[in-house]
């Protein structure tokens, strides 16, 4: 029993194990046909992928094929009307090539017949000339014959003539010379010493004002005014000064009422030329850098003089006032250099007197203190001086003193009068100013005037600041002889009826021109 049970036992577990192994040798047959499934959809999908791309880049090739035909059939056409309108060009030139020639050969036809009527004149012209010729031949003998005397005997009695005329005009001018500087030798030996006192005074001697401005080349010129005018007109509309650019050679003149904004100007227009980048910005960059610079100087040259003058409590405002005397000028004397002198002899004029040196220094520093305003504001410097002291707290006798120096109001101190003796010593002194531009201008007028008067004169010119006189006559009217005379008579005249420095030397120019045009 226990032995058929455990083969009972055995023969069931083989079943179990044949059945087992059938049921997993079933599922493995399962999973190949499933995978045999999936590889064959893949290949199936790679293959559809595979024809699909195939298709589309055939596709694309056709198209890119077309457009290449189509660029080129483009280009080719662009190319055809291009070669058309080059041929059409050439054709252009080629017509107008011929129609020149053709002009050439006109002219050159009319530059022969020209030229044959020219020799045939110039044989008439001969013949001309040499009936001339003998013309004059037969009138010469018949002069010759009627005076009974030949041509070079009337000649050597002409300048016979002549020449003893001249020899007694040159006695005649020697001696005037001899008795006129020996009438003016005493003038003129005080005008030299004069002269070297003036030249010894270094320190004192009153400087101008510059408003030239040197330029290196006359090219600067067209880039100073800038297209179409652009560079002048910033710069002038930036620092309020107008620019003159004439013909005189390398130099640009400055023009403006105001000494200080002048000398801006000056400043900015020479850093311009030295750094040579001319623009509106960089105008303006360089006038505001020029005017700061003017402005430190202006501040420095006040704090200077009222230290020069022993003053050290003035406003602010009246030292840079002050400063701006550095600029201004009266008949050639500079005001702030000026000021200081005066400031000095109130002082030693003062203490002389027994009286207290400061306030009279101090009346002299600032008595010509409304020259620097006295182009922006009216009335007479003295007053604008006086109200500018009393508006920055001087006291009452200082501002009358300033208020008096010119007698525009009553002087009624001594402070009074001694700024008035001052001002008029340093004014008086020699070397101190120069002749003023109206008086020079009116001399030279009158120079030209008096030439002028004279018969035969066609225009005067006056060189030289007034020391020589060119004098044009006209050669019809005038002789070489006459010449000589007139010389003569107007420096007679300038001797006779003007005053004036040094001497005048007269030039009189006789000059013939003979003048034909060539058509």
């Amino acid at each position: 029993m226990d032995t058929l049970s455990i083969v009972i036992g055995i023969v069931c577990l083989a079943i179990g194990a044949l059945a087992a192994y059938l049921y997993l040798n079933s599922k493995n047959n399962a999973r190949v046909i499933e995978a045999d499934r999936h590889v064959a959809e893949a290949e199936a999908r790679a293959q559809r992928i595979t024809s699909d791309a195939e298709r589309d880049a055939e596709s694309a090739r056709k198209t890119a094929l077309v457009e290449a035909r189509e660029e080129i059939l483009q280009l080719r056409k662009e190319q055809e009307a291009e070669d058309k309108k080059r041929k059409g060009e050439l054709q252009s030139m080629e017509n107008r090539i011929l129609q020149r020639e053709e002009s050439l050969d006109r002219r050159n036809d009319s530059l022969d017949r020209k030229e044959h009527q020219l020799s045939s004149l110039q044989g008439q012209l001969d013949r001309r000339k040499n009936e001339v010729d003998a013309l004059y031949g037969q009138q010469m003998s018949e002069l010759e014959r009627i005076s009974a005397l030949t041509k070079e005997d009337a000649h050597r009695e002409l300048l016979d003539h002549v020449r003893a005329d001249v020899v007694r005009e040159e006695a005649q001018i020697l001696r005037d010379s001899e008795q006129r500087v020996r009438a003016q030798a005493d003038k003129t030996a005080r005008e030299i010493v004069s002269t070297a006192i003036q030249r010894c005074a270094a320190d004192q001697a009153g400087e101008i004002t510059v408003t030239s401005v040197h330029i290196p080349s006359d090219d600067l010129k067209g880039r100073i005014i800038g297209r179409e005018g652009r560079n002048i007109r910033t710069f002038e509309q930036v620092s309020g000064v107008s620019l003159v650019i004439d013909d005189t050679p390398e130099t640009v003149v400055l023009s403006s009422f105001d000494p200080v904004r002048r000398e801006t100007a000056r400043v900015a227009l020479e850093n311009l030329i030295a750094d040579g980048r001319i623009h509106p910005a960089r105008i303006e960059e360089m006038y505001k850098k020029a005017e700061r610079l003017v402005n430190e100087r202006v501040q420095e040259a006040g704090e200077q003089a009222a230290y020069d003058a022993g003053i050290h409590d003035l406003h602010p405002e009246l030292v840079k006032t002050l400063g701006a005397l550095r600029y201004r000028t009266s008949f050639g004397q500079n005001v702030l250099q000026h000021s200081v002198q005066v400031s000095a002899l109130c002082g030693i004029m003062a203490s002389e007197l027994g009286l207290d040196a400061k306030p009279a220094k101090r009346a002299g520093l600032l008595h010509d203190l409304g020259k620097a305003i006295d182009h922006e504001v009216e009335g007479p410097h003295a007053i604008l001086g006086a109200d500018l002291c009393r508006r920055y707290g001087e006291r009452p006798e200082i501002v009358h003193a300033v208020e008096a120096h010119h007698a525009d109001v009553e002087p009624n101190t001594v402070l009074d009068v001694l700024v008035q003796a001052a001002d008029a010593i340093s004014a008086a002194r020699p070397g101190a100013r120069r002749e003023s531009a109206e008086n020079y201008i009116k001399r030279l007028e009158k120079l030209e005037e008096i030439s002028n008067a004279h018969e035969g004169v066609e225009r005067t010119y006056a060189m030289q600041a007034g020391r020589e006189l060119h004098v044009m006559v006209q050669p019809e009217k005038i002789s070489d002889a006459q010449a000589v005379v007139l010389a003569h008579d107007i420096a007679t005249q300038i001797e006779d009826e003007m005053e004036y420095p040094g001497q005048v030397r007269v030039v009189v120019i006789r000059e013939s021109r003979a003048v034909d045009i060539a058509k």
